[in-house]
């Protein structure tokens, strides 16, 4: 198991659903990548950001997961959020992924690199004051 680097400002739970699950009988690789973008769906409206796409927005621009232990249905996973390295645009997200069944142990662990734009330059821009705060 690695090391989650930063700050821990946000936890969500999300049911895990019978059809996540694969023909191997556990929550399917590729549900990971939903399970984290709920996550950071929620950390970032908590956060005040506002994703319409018609203006400047935070995106991702990559992702990745480690699996480290099989989720079943049913249960529910707990979701903790971190945020790290913000730089003139850009921070990290790492998660922490437990199941309530075993609400001690990481069954998964994640990242992702969030970025604002300006989808009509297509360009990033500086991190907005009331993101920033949050991140320093």
């Amino acid at each position: 198991m690695s090391e989650i680097h930063g700050n821990k400002i946000y936890s969500c739970r999300i049911p895990v659903r019978w059809g996540d699950m694969d023909a191997y009988g556990h929550v399917n690789n590729a549900l990971y990548m939903r399970y984290l973008e709920e996550a950071r769906v929620q950390l970032l409206a908590e956060l005040g950001a506002k994703m319409d796409g018609n203006g400047i927005d935070p995106v991702v621009i990559n992702v990745g997961c480690t699996f480290l232990k099989p989720v079943t249905y049913p249960d529910t996973l707990r979701i903790d959020c971190y945020v790290a390295d913000p730089g003139r645009s850009s921070f990290m997200t790492y998660y922490q992924l437990f199941s309530e069944s075993d609400p001690e142990t990481p069954v998964s662990e994640g990242y992702s690199k969030v970025v604002w734009m300006d989808h009509n330059s297509g360009r990033s821009v500086p991190l907005p004051d009331y993101i920033r705060k949050h991140l320093d």
